[in-house]
This record gives structure tokens, C-alpha cells and sequence, in this order.
């Protein structure tokens, strides 16, 4: 019971963190003040960039970063290029209950869909000439794998997987993300069920929401399943405004259509219990999610197999109609345009801070900026002095705008954490990194943040047909 007071303590104050002042923050024990240079060397620590050959695709590069604040992070994060054919696929998993769940789910969810959304001829070819579940992608940023006595149980159901796919029809890209979800779920109910092994068990029984994009040609698709958020920066030409087009929808209490299919799917007799004070069985924040088979299993599968490991502690109040809770994503598909710069995805520890609006302007400024750190080019043909007189000018100018960061995701943690209506306050970040462990979750959640670049060029040339796919 302490840790739902707490966790719902944690979720007030930083749902209200707007109007959280930098003088509340002073209310606390005296922290030690950290240098710039200690904080930089904080918010940096997990900076990842990754730029794609000038002509090999859709996507100019990506840059990602994560700041924990559970120990460990709960959240994970995964990129990746498609195998034989051309498209990127990433992910941001937000985990719960532990940090097992998101962990497993990031690792093995892209592997999944990689595969549905491979033609079916072509995977049929692959699993004649036995591959495995890396066979599809090219990771970019991974470099841990699954213990050897976990990885045969995973292998296994990958196998099971593809090869029920082969046995299909090919289903449009939205129904295979769909269906990838929904099949990695249970996956990790099969497994936690069929070893009783206390990995297994552990993943299924904490949970994880994911937002997912898969990108391939001019198609882009963003499945999600929880709180986690997309959103796309578009540029206007006429204006050179810039403006955010949201591309997930959130699952949790304040969605009243997703609080409704709920209640439709348990007797009326439940409605008072099914969703209370804003959380699932009055316990779960998010209304979808990967694991979480506590609000899943039926009853008897609770009272054999979880009861005798767990404790009566593992059984919600109010138990007698589940499943209540599924992974299955709502997909949102988007035709990209020259004016579509990049797509922001995050875990909702950014969200609590910035607006998609506010992420969006917030990067976009920092796309502008770093053109200052550019290689100064002379205008075409033969210019005036007073053209590069005036060129030199505006360099100059821009110079104040030099960004701190040259990763927009930490440019992003840094704005939220330390953004005032004065600018960006030392203090007030030094505080936020300086919180000790056991108090640090009721101020901030992990932050994770994947900003994906798209090549204008690329997208040009394919809405005007000449440019075409690479192979």
C-alpha cells in the first residue's frame, strides 16, 4: 500500500510540475550546488548520434539521450536500420514495476515487426536458410544482449512467430504493428507460464508502454500502447513557423474514450472498481501495456501459479473479470511532405515538463542555431562585398544563439529541467540532478528522448518520382 501513496504522491507533484516554482524546490535539505561542468557531464552521459550515408534513405540522422531517475532506469530505448529493404524502425519503452519489462520489450518488439512487415516471399526464403531473430535489423545502439539462459526461450517464440507468419496473408503495415504487439504479449505470458522461472516471471508481471515508428519509404507509422508521445515538426514555407502535429494518442484516465472502452468490456456492476481515482483497479497509471499479467491472467492461473511465487500481494483489489488491461497499440500513419523536419518521441518524463508544441518550437530553434556552427558559405556567382559583409553580420548575430548542446534530446532535458521565463536558471537544473535517490522520483520521472531527422531531399524526390527507393 506505501508504494501506490507514494507513487500517487509522485504522479501529483509531477503532473502540477508547471506550477512547481524553483522557490518549493529551495523548501528542501540543502543540496550541494553542481558546476556547469558537472551538470553538462550528467545530462550528457547517455548522448547517442547516429547519421545515415548522405543518399541511403529517408532519415538524415537521429540523436537520442536519457536521463534515469528510478535506480535503475526503467526506461529503454532501441534504433535500428531494416534489413533488405530500405527503413528505419526505434522505439521508447517506458517500464513499471521494475525495469524488466521494458528492457525485454524493447529488444524483442522491433525484432517482431521487422519481420511482419518483411514481404512474405522473402521471409519464407529466410527461415528456409535458418534465421533468427537478428536476421531483419541492424541495430545502432545496443550493446547488451540477453543472458544465454534466457536468450533459447526467446528464440524459440521469435521461431514459432515467424513461422505462423509465413502461413498468412500479408496484412497492411498498421495491422502487422498491431499484430506484432499483441503477439510479443503473449509470448511473454507463455514463457513466464510454461518455465515459472523467476526472469520469466519477472517480466510478465512488470510492465512496459512503448511508442514505436517504423519508417519505410514516404510511409511513416507510429504505433503506441501507453503515455509515451509523438510528435512531428512541421515547417510552414510561407511563414517559416513552426508547428507540432501530435501522432499518438495517450492511454490513461484523462482519455475518456479509452476509460469508456474499459467499462463497456466488465459488468456494470465493476464500473465503480474497474478504473478509481484515475488508475486502473486503482492501481495502474496507464490503461494498455505490455506485462502487467497481474491484471491480465485469469483467476485461477492467479490463485495456482502467481499466489505461491508472489504472495496474496500479487492479486488487485477488485479482481473478477480479466483480462483488464491489453498491449494492443492504436497506429497512426502519416505520408511525409518536404515541409515534415523531424519527429520528436519521448517517454512521458519529458512530457510532464514541455507541451508538443513547446518540444517542437524548442528544436526547431535548435536546428536554426546550429547552422551558426556551420562552415560559412559564400553566396553563388560572384558576390558583393556588401553581401558578404551582410552574411558576416547575421553570423555574428547568431552567435548569442549558439546552442549549450549540440544533441537536441539533451538541448530538450535541459530546457525542461531548467527553463524559466528568464531563460535557462543553472540553479534550478543543479537541483533536479543533486535530489537524492529515494526522493528524486517525486520531482522528476526518467526522461528519454529520440529525435529523428528526416533527408528533405530524399522525400523530394520521391513525391516528385525522381528518386526511388534504395533496395
Amino acid at each position: 500500500m506505501l508504494k501506490f501513496v507514494l507513487n500517487d504522491a509522485a504522479t501529483c507533484v509531477r503532473n502540477n510540475v508547471r506550477e512547481f516554482s524553483l522557490n518549493a524546490l529551495r523548501l528542501l535539505p540543502h543540496l550541494p550546488q553542481l558546476s556547469p561542468y558537472d551538470v553538462n557531464l550528467q545530462l550528457r552521459e547517455n548522448e547517442f548520434v547516429y547519421n545515415f550515408p548522405v543518399d541511403d534513405g529517408i532519415v538524415h540522422s537521429y540523436e537520442t539521450n536519457q536521463l534515469g531517475s528510478n535506480s535503475p532506469c526503467e526506461d529503454s530505448r532501441t534504433e535500428a536500420s531494416l534489413l533488405h529493404r530500405n527503413g528505419f524502425i526505434c522505439g521508447i519503452f517506458d517500464g513499471h514495476g521494475g525495469a524488466a519489462c521494458g528492457q525485454v520489450v524493447s529488444k524483442r518488439l522491433l525484432r517482431y515487426v521487422s519481420a511482419a512487415t518483411l514481404p512474405r516471399q522473402v521471409l519464407k526464403e529466410h527461415i528456409k536458410q535458418n534465421c533468427n531473430s537478428q536476421s531483419f535489423l541492424k541495430c545502432h545502439n545496443d550493446n547488451v544482449d540477453f543472458v544465454n539462459e534466457i536468450k533459447p526461450i526467446y528464440e524459440h517464440s521469435f521461431q514459432k512467430y515467424i513461422k505462423q507468419l509465413a502461413q498468412t496473408a500479408q496484412r497492411d503495415v498498421s495491422s502487422e504493428l498491431v499484430h506484432a504487439f499483441l503477439q510479443l504479449d503473449e509470448a511473454l505470458s507463455h514463457e513466464a507460464l510454461a518455465t515459472i522461472d523467476v526472469r520469466t516471471m519477472g517480466v510478465a508481471l512488470s510492465g512496459a508502454v512503448a511508442c514505436l515508428v517504423h519508417l519505410e519509404g514516404l510511409q511513416l507509422h507510429v504505433a503506441s500502447t501507453g503515455d509515451c508521445g509523438a510528435v512531428l515538426g512541421v515547417l510552414d514555407p510561407q511563414t517559416n513557423q513552426w508547428h507540432p502535429k501530435k501522432l499518438n494518442i495517450e492511454h490513461n484516465a484523462d482519455n475518456m474514450a479509452e476509460v469508456k472502452r474499459i467499462l463497456d468490456e466488465h459488468p456494470k456492476e465493476e464500473h465503480e472498481t474497474a478504473i478509481r481515482n484515475g488508475r486502473l483497479l486503482s492501481q495502474l497509471a496507464p490503461l494498455r501495456a505490455f506485462g502487467d499479467y497481474r491484471y491480465k491472467w485469469s483467476l485461477d492461473i492467479m490463485q495456482k501459479k502467481v499466489v505461491p511465487l508472489i504472495g496474496e500481494q500479487a492479486m488487485a483489489p477488485n479482481y473478477y473479470t480479466p483480462p483488464y488491461l491489453t498491449a494492443r497499440p492504436d497506429v497512426q500513419q502519416h505520408e511525409l511532405s518536404v515541409n515534415d523536419k523531424f519527429l520528436v518521441i519521448a517517454s512521458d518524463g519529458l512530457w510532464d515538463f514541455l507541451s508538443p508544441s513547446e518540444v517542437v518550437s524548442l528544436v526547431g530553434e535548435h536546428i536554426n542555431s546550429k547552422k551558426i556552427l556551420e562552415p560559412m558559405r559564400l553566396p553563388e556567382g560572384n558576390p558583393t562585398l556588401q553581401q558578404i559583409s551582410d552574411q558576416l553580420a547575421e553570423r555574428k548575430a547568431g552567435l548569442t544563439r549558439k546552442p549549450i548542446d549540440q544533441n537536441a534530446a539533451t538541448h530538450l532535458i535541459r530546457h525542461a529541467l531548467g527553463a524559466t521565463d528568464y531563460g535557462i536558471e543553472h540553479s534550478k537544473i543543479s537541483y533536479y540532478l543533486s535530489l537524492p535517490k529515494d526522493v528524486v522520483r517525486l520531482y522528476r520521472d526518467d526522461i528519454t528522448i529520440t529525435v529523428i531527422y528526416f533527408n528533405t531531399e530524399h522525400i523530394a524526390g520521391l513525391r516528385d518520382g525522381t528518386s526511388a527507393p534504395a533496395a
